[in-house]
């Protein structure tokens, strides 16, 4: 996930300002007509220049929503950054095993959401490069489309404890609210998908 501040967005088309690269890497890849089928192309980014060795690392989530009588909404989650603010995103976590990024993505957002969610289609993927240490980190995180299948909103069943709370938030606000502005943008894919295919969450 990008460390850059937020940006303003609107339902109705992308945020007003350019969308960050995060360092090393490239900003959200998502096509809106793709989100029923076919797969967002992945394309290689290219390790910077350095000495430290290159570790790849894949996480999956996304936006599983619900038909609310006052629209679509959708789980996420508040937690703390670095410096302490609680900010809201999307439900997300690593691969474990040999789990695909869709079983990834559904135990990821059950597990801190407390909502079950079937796969309806891809969002959008994030990829970019960060640092520590010993090692340079090549992040990519797939983001999928999920309808709500029941269950109780609440964080309490985050393993890692990093979720503070879950809510439901309504997906046309989602632009506005989320912390980060790729994911500003996923929501934005989520809309416009929704908009021309209701039925993928009814």
């Amino acid at each position: 996930m990008s460390s850059a501040a937020p940006a303003p967005g609107a339902p109705d088309g992308r945020p007003p300002v350019p969308v960050p690269v995060p360092p090393g890497g490239h900003p959200l890849r998502v096509d809106p007509a793709r989100v029923h089928g076919s797969q967002v192309p992945a394309g290689a980014g290219s390790s910077p220049a350095g000495h430290l060795p290159v570790v790849d690392e894949t996480s999956a989530g996304g936006l599983v929503v619900d038909r609310h009588a006052s629209g679509h909404r959708a789980a996420v989650i508040l937690r703390r950054n670095r410096g302490g603010r609680l900010e809201m995103c999307l439900p997300k976590g690593h691969l474990e095993g040999v789990e695909t990024p869709e079983e990834a993505a559904v135990r990821e957002i059950r597990e801190e959401t407390g909502i079950v969610g079937t796969i309806r289609g891809e969002l959008g993927m994030i990829d970019y490069w960060f640092s520590g240490e010993d090692r340079r980190v090549h992040k990519v995180v797939h983001h999928f489309l999920l309808r709500s299948e029941g269950g109780v909103i609440s964080a309490a069943g985050d393993p890692d404890g990093e979720a503070e709370d879950a809510c439901w938030v309504l997906l046309t606000e989602l632009p506005e609210r989320l912390a980060y502005p790729n994911e500003q943008r996923l929501a934005v894919a989520a809309i416009h998908a929704l908009a021309h295919r209701p039925d993928l969450v009814e």
